[in-house]
């Protein structure tokens, strides 16, 4: 199975044809959340759909910078990964949307304790698939996928503690722009995309068990 992933769109749908060949051969395209630029359903609506037309198969969560609303429509859709899981073939899918407390009071944070009942709602509705896929808009704090420009992390350490705790395959996050690239705790496997607008994505591979993510960039 060929997954696809990528967040922080803000409206950026012109990109998609920038990767219509990794689309239209993806098996699912996952979306990290930041879908709009505080935008509702109806700017929502129209990037999942734009997401669509190269591949029918689409999850996602809210990002921070998506209103509440956000949550209604994905959920309305079945394609809500906010504390929720989905099982498609040998995969558990399940995840988080929104952000830790940001300094700009953006239209969906969460407390600490909130993120992770969120997350602990999601993984209880797991199946025992052979591949787990956390899906957090917001990355674990102090990692790689977490850093500021002047070197800050602000990511959530309940986000960390539950990736050390349960130990998913692969955890695709995003929120921190400046902040694409890859790390590991434990065995998992992190991947931050970045802004699609600057032409960062993930392509995730599984057989037989297992799972191979790479973070690709637009040439």
């Amino acid at each position: 199975m060929k997954l696809v992933a990528f967040g922080d769109i803000h409206m950026a749908t012109w990109q998609l044809h920038r990767i219509a060949q990794e689309l239209r051969t993806a098996d699912l395209v996952v979306l990290s959340g930041d879908l709009t630029n505080f935008g509702g359903r109806r700017a929502a609506r129209s990037v999942v759909e734009a997401v669509r037309q190269y591949c029918p198969t689409v999850l996602a969560l809210p990002g921070n910078l998506d209103r509440p609303e956000v949550i209604d429509y994905l959920q309305s859709e079945r394609i809500s990964l906010h504390g929720e899981n989905h099982r498609i073939g040998d995969l558990d899918l399940f995840g988080c949307g929104g952000s830790n407390p940001t300094p700009f009071h953006t239209p969906l944070e969460y407390q600490e304790e909130e993120l992770h009942a969120i997350l602990a709602r999601a993984y209880a509705q797991t199946t025992a698939a052979p591949v787990q896929i956390m899906v957090c808009h917001t990355p674990p704090y102090a990692t790689r996928v977490d850093r500021l420009i002047d070197g800050r992390p602000v990511g959530s350490p309940t986000v960390r503690q539950f990736i050390s705790e349960y130990q998913p395959h692969l955890c695709i996050t995003g929120h921190i722009h400046e902040s694409a690239g890859t790390d590991r705790l434990g065995r998992t496997v992190i991947l931050n995309a970045g802004a699609f607008a600057a032409g960062g994505y993930i392509v995730a591979r599984s057989e037989a068990g297992t799972v191979h993510a790479a973070l690709r960039f637009v040439a």
